[in-house]
């Protein structure tokens, strides 16, 4: 009986063997190699990525690629268990990588479309007070500045529309706005 056990054993192909078949295309050999490896490839795969339907997915991968890669399996670089393994491992960990993206992705797409409660009463008693200190600060500003800055902030016109609704030069309304802008920041406390 210990013969027949022997003798069917050293009838069996090595991992080695089974392999460098799958990369001639034989499919049976292929059957052998997947029900050889699978439990410790999927062992491998499964303490990596956790997740027990992810780390199917991802052996299934990994044989997909055995099938179509194992004619490039190089048998005098390492033993193919070896090559798998690595095969695996790599697979495994850009599904790690690729879950952590998506996570990531998620979590930013998700506090940007998060509506932050807003507190209407103090945003328009903020905004009230701004304003009163805008008015009260433009009032420190010479009539002609005032004026620019007005048409500027308030109106919308750019500095060439300006200078031609009021006649002057564009040279002068620069000056204007710069000189006005200064004053506005300090009577405000801008710090820039």
């Amino acid at each position: 009986m210990a013969d027949d056990g022997d003798r069917t054993s050293a009838s069996r192909p090595t991992i080695d063997e089974l392999l460098a078949l799958v990369g001639r295309g034989d499919r049976v050999a292929f059957g052998a190699l997947y029900d050889e490896t699978a439990p410790r490839l999927f062992g491998l795969i499964r303490r990596l990525v956790v997740d027990p339907a992810q780390a199917e997915e991802v052996t299934q991968d990994v044989y997909l690629e055995l099938w179509q890669s194992a004619a490039r399996f190089d048998a005098t670089k390492g033993n193919a268990l070896s090559w798998m393994f690595t095969l695996a491992h790599r697979r495994a960990v850009d599904r790690i990588r690729s879950a952590q993206a998506s996570r990531d992705r998620d979590l930013r797409i998700g506090v940007r479309d998060l509506d932050v409660p807003v507190d209407t009463v103090a945003e328009a008693a903020e905004t009230s007070v701004e304003h009163e200190r805008v008015q009260g600060a433009l009032g420190e500003l010479s009539d002609l500045q005032r004026e620019c800055v007005t048409l500027a902030y308030y109106g919308g016109l750019t500095q060439s529309e300006i200078a031609e609704r009021l006649q002057v030069p564009l040279g002068t309304v620069k000056t204007r706005l710069r000189d006005g802008m200064i004053r506005l920041r300090t009577a405000l406390g801008v710090t820039t």
